[in-house]
């Protein structure tokens, strides 16, 4: 099964790509934590990624492309994977298509996650993360037991820049911009299965798992 997640920035696709990645036995290909990673490791392509990351632009495709093409290359995505964060333009899910077309592969599912905009800003401007060992945090959803403080080794937690308002509606902008006509692009191809949201993970995850095994 070949599957991608499409929705903006806070939608849930990383969780939901996990939990499809478990019940599947499938690997979640995330791009979003590669070029994070990247970042906090200050290599060539994380420097240049930064950039743009911070100022709520999408990265540029040469710097993703080759990146999930060498991923699905490798054995476990033999039997099928789990795009999250990718496509996101148009001249994207084109490369994407003729990468697929040369492995043999056919994409089966695109799932659109979709949510309130209040919604989207509530849950990611929440968001703090420990400026050593990198454990997440959410102020409402998820605090700490001491306020500003990890849980696990006592460092600051940190709200990251591309996690503040001012970039987050800027990210949205350019989801509505270059993102969302992906669903135009792939319900042409009679693929695009629309989900909301919003509610417990587990509604979620059965309404995405009813859709896919409706299609097996």
């Amino acid at each position: 099964m070949n599957l991608i997640l499409l929705g903006p920035p806070g939608a849930g696709k990383g969780t939901q790509a996990k939990l499809l990645s478990a019940r599947f036995n499938i690997p979640q290909i995330s791009t979003g934590e590669i070029l994070r990673s990247a970042v906090r490791e200050s290599t060539v392509m994380g420097v240049r990624a930064k950039g743009f990351m911070d100022s709520g632009s999408l990265v540029p495709d040469e710097v993703v492309v080759g990146i999930v093409e060498e991923r699905l290359l490798k054995a476990d995505c033999q039997n099928g994977f789990i795009l999250d964060g990718f496509p996101r333009t148009i001249p994207q899910a084109d490369a994407l298509g003729q990468t697929l077309q040369g492995l043999g592969k056919d994409l089966n599912h695109v799932i659109a996650i979709t949510v309130d905009t209040n919604e989207l800003i509530a849950r990611i401007t929440g968001r703090r993360t420990c400026i050593k060992c990198g454990k997440g945090y959410h102020i409402t959803f998820d605090p700490p037991k001491v306020d500003g403080v990890c849980d696990l080794c006592g460092s600051d937690l940190c709200q990251r820049d591309d996690d503040k308002e001012e970039t987050l509606r800027m990210r949205l902008q350019v989801y509505d911009k270059q993102t969302e006509p992906l669903i135009s692009y792939y319900t042409a191809q009679s693929l695009v299965r629309t989900v909301l949201g919003q509610g417990s993970i587990e509604d979620i995850q059965r309404s995405i798992i009813n859709l896919v095994e409706e299609r097996a």
